[in-house]
């Protein structure tokens, strides 16, 4: 049977993880497919080299040059854009495409469209945002859902293709979905079961333009809600989007609290993780779902994922005991506030992962005393009150990477009393040397945590190879 797609001209922007599997859809689905990417390193073309053989067309080294013929890079004919999360959209493509009337579609729009294609099931999805703590929230959710018998699969920006989820073989009951700000703009039709915002801290506002904008894309996972708009007591801003979203008639609000939770949240009591918004009368009652000590790791912003995960889980009609046997199954990403070892009393964590300072603010909370080691690329960031909070906690730090000098600046004005060891290089041999000067600082007790609250690429490839120079170095002190 034909397609909506059927002889349409379709321009994929970007190949990658979205960009392929989005051009073989189409093309699948007999959609006239072209691809614009920018680059032209030795992965794309050897992407390239696999579509030109099913025969889509690709255009790489310019993603926004113009064909002879075409308007401002729009290649002739294009009726629809779908395009890989990371393209702006400032591109001049998409300023081509809304001067021509041409719509413009993530590779989750497009996945969200094709639900039930061919007469698979139409799984519902469960969405995950916020600035951090998505990847590891939806993986718990996953974990949860499976332990209630669900079909299920851990899908979206972390890896695994939402249209691969989709159009594939197998058939979910239900879908936990990531989804990053990107993803979202470019998400127009999406209408979850139920979502979350964990969290809203300044990030990526160089793609978005401002905090309003980037907020705003976050809060359009609410948009059309069915069962639960769940939301973070702790985080204002994260309420707000509830409040502005437009939900199906008799959506609920639901909170979650490290704390001890209200009607409708769900919250901690005495070491227990319950429930009082899916109960019967939540004004009285609540639900036991796990002890604080089935998360792993039980650090504050941890726990805070595990109640979001069982808040989602528990809209979709989850019982208790799946939400206690779903955390004691999961096991966490690597270098996610990971115990490397034990030196001399001195623990060693990776939180690689933490590239921003709202997630450098987490991992910091669930330690004391710390000797923190940080830096690398900003992102524009700025650090006086992600110092100012740590600074009772801090036994001493060590600074990599190009923008160390905002955080040693940083220290010098709200811990000055912490003793501070700049490394002035930022080669990956810096790495052991930092361990080193971390375990000079530290005494019996301490942490020593690698939380750089900066990105990565001034030294290594990715966070992965940044934590895994550091467990390392860590592994040659006690060797």
């Amino acid at each position: 049977m034909p397609s909506e797609f059927s002889g349409k001209h379709v321009t994929v922007a970007g190949l990658g993880v979205s960009g392929v599997p989005a051009a073989k859809v189409l093309h699948g689905l007999g959609a006239h497919v072209t691809v614009v990417n920018d680059g032209a390193d030795e992965r794309a073309r050897t992407q390239a080299a696999e579509l030109e053989a099913l025969g889509v067309t690709v255009r790489l080294g310019d993603g926004t040059a113009s064909d002879s013929g075409s308007a401002a890079g729009l290649p002739e004919g294009t009726e629809l854009i779908v395009t890989a999360p990371g393209w702006k959209p400032t591109k001049p493509l998409f300023t081509a495409a809304e001067q021509a009337g041409v719509a413009v579609w993530g590779d989750v729009e497009l996945a969200w469209r094709l639900r039930g294609h061919g007469g698979r099931k139409a799984a519902p999805w469960l969405a995950v945002t916020g600035t951090n703590g998505k990847t590891t929230t939806v993986q718990m959710l996953a974990s949860i859902l499976a332990a209630a018998g669900l079909r299920t699969a851990a899908v979206g920006n972390i890896g695994v293709s939402l249209l691969d989820a989709v159009t594939g073989d197998t058939e979910y009951d239900v879908l936990a979905v990531e989804l990053s700000s990107y993803q979202l703009h470019w998400a127009p039709s999406l209408r979850a079961h139920s979502a979350v915002v964990l969290n809203l801290a300044a990030d990526h506002l160089d793609w978005h333009g401002s905090m309003e904008a980037y907020a705003a894309d976050k809060g359009r996972v609410y948009e059309g809600n069915q069962v639960a708009c769940v939301y973070n007591a702790a985080d204002r801003a994260t309420e707000d989007l509830v409040r502005a979203a437009d939900v199906e008639e008799g959506c609920r609000a639901v909170g979650f609290t490290l704390g001890t939770p209200g009607p409708s949240q769900l919250g901690v009591v005495e070491g227990l993780l319950v429930d009082r918004a899916f109960v019967e009368d939540r004004h009285k009652n609540a639900q036991e779902l796990a002890e604080v000590s089935d998360v792993n790791p039980p650090a504050p912003h941890n726990i805070a994922n595990a109640l979001a995960a069982a808040a989602l889980a528990r809209a979709y009609g989850v019982p208790a005991a799946a939400v206690r046997d779903g955390l004691r199954a999961f096991t966490p990403d690597a270098h996610r506030i990971a115990h490397v070892a034990d030196v001399d009393g001195v623990a060693y964590v990776d939180d690689s992962k933490a590239t921003n300072t709202h997630a450098a603010e987490a991992s910091l909370a669930a330690y004391e005393p710390v000797v923190w080691i940080a830096g690398g690329l900003a992102k524009g960031a700025t650090f006086d009150e992600l110092v100012a909070g740590a600074a009772k906690r801090l036994r001493g730090a060590v600074l990599i990477g190009a923008d160390r000098a905002l955080i040693r600046e940083a220290l010098a004005r709200h811990a000055p009393e912490v003793p501070v060891v700049d490394l002035d290089r930022t080669d990956t041999g810096a790495m052991p040397q930092a361990v080193r000067e971390a375990r000079r600082l530290a005494e019996p007790g301490d942490t020593v945590l690698l939380a750089p609250a900066c990105a990565s690429m001034d030294m290594f490839t990715n966070y992965n190879k940044r934590g895994d120079a550091f467990a390392e170095a860590v592994r040659e002190l006690g060797a």
